[in-house]
């Protein structure tokens, strides 16, 4: 697989900052208008909490010390160091955490330390008022696609796709291009910059040119998602996806299940981020490729498809700005994602 990839962000980090206002843009039909939080300011602060799975106290250090660096402050909610079998602590214990990470007007974004499995467990016992009324960047991926797709479905907020406190490095000497750069990519949008993500072609790529609001995330996640409040819309909207451990003919069975809840008509683009698929069972070879199942699914449909772009359970996992509007741009020399918000 060629990973070549990589970020750009169009202004210098730190040069952009945004006054601190709500940003609003032109509503789809029947939806609210996006709201995107405001961007950092140096000084600001970023709460960390386990809304999902848990975490030791040392083991964060390595991002509190970056949080530093960038110029920005940290406080530690009472869920990271609290374990509950695999959970950071109970469900109340996680829920209440979160809930004054929400509330709290001094926390400026919420940054999960990691992801695993719980956040479905809590995400009904959350009040959302006080977040709406003064919105804040929610920050993580994988299990924490539940609070992406709950705030866009239900807020039309936006939250941060990225990496999270478990996947910042001891030793930043030790780590590779891809992983340092999509770290560094994380206050490079907390901040405000443009940003800019240009991918070498794959030769399954379908081209095209597409614009819309970037959705999605954990594909799993999405599925167990299917027919809740927490559901997305992606009618219109760039589909991004990614997942891990699954087998392929489980991959297949979920893009069956978007296939079937409309997810994947009326798209304005998909992007397929990384899959580390489980190796078939001996003896049970599902005989199909990743690319065989995605473009099965979408081969009714016109619009432009990427394959490998650098986001995922994968040292390379950039940043991006779910429910903001990108323009998407598939060609045969390479792939660009910009956020125009």
């Amino acid at each position: 697989m060629n990973r070549k990839s990589f970020i750009a962000s169009t202004v210098a980090l730190g040069t952009v900052i945004s006054p601190r206002a709500w940003y609003r843009t032109a509503p789809q039909a029947g939806d609210p208008a996006l709201v995107i939080p405001p961007y950092l300011q140096y000084g600001d602060i970023i709460g960390i909490a386990c809304p999902a799975g848990d975490i030791r106290l040392e083991e964060i250090k390595p991002a509190l010390d970056q949080i530093e660096k960038w110029g920005l402050q940290w406080r530690i909610g009472e869920s990271v160091g609290k374990k509950d079998f695999v959970f950071g602590g109970t469900d109340l214990e996680r829920a209440q955490d979160f809930q004054q990470m929400l509330d709290d007007p001094k926390v400026n974004a919420i940054l999960c330390a990691r992801g695993g499995y719980g956040a479905i467990r809590i995400i009904d016992r959350l009040d959302f008022r006080h977040f709406v009324e003064k919105p804040k960047w929610i920050i993580g991926f994988s299990d924490i696609t539940v609070l992406h797709c709950h705030v866009n479905r239900n807020f039309n907020i936006a939250s941060l796709h990225s990496k999270m406190c478990n996947s910042f490095p001891e030793d930043w000497s030790k780590a590779e291009s891809g992983q340092w750069q999509s770290i560094l990519s994380i206050p490079r949008a907390l901040l405000g910059d443009n940003m800019s993500y240009s991918v070498q072609p794959d030769p399954n790529n379908r081209m095209g040119s597409a614009r819309g609001q970037l959705v999605g995330g954990n594909l799993k996640t999405l599925e167990t998602l299917a027919g809740t409040k927490s559901d997305i819309d992606t009618k219109g909207k760039i589909l991004m996806l990614e997942d891990t451990g699954e087998y392929l003919y489980s991959t297949d069975r979920m893009f069956w299940n978007l296939k079937r809840t409309g997810k994947l008509d009326g798209l304005s683009g998909l992007i397929i981020g990384g899959f580390r698929t489980k190796p078939d069972d001996p003896g049970e070879e599902f005989g199909r490729t990743l690319y065989d199942i995605v473009m099965e699914q979408v081969r009714d449909f016109n619009y432009p498809v990427c394959f490998n772009f650098p986001v995922g359970h994968q040292k390379e996992n950039y940043a991006m700005k779910l429910s903001v509007v990108h323009q998407f741009e598939v060609r045969p020399d390479g792939v660009t994602l910009t956020a125009l918000g």
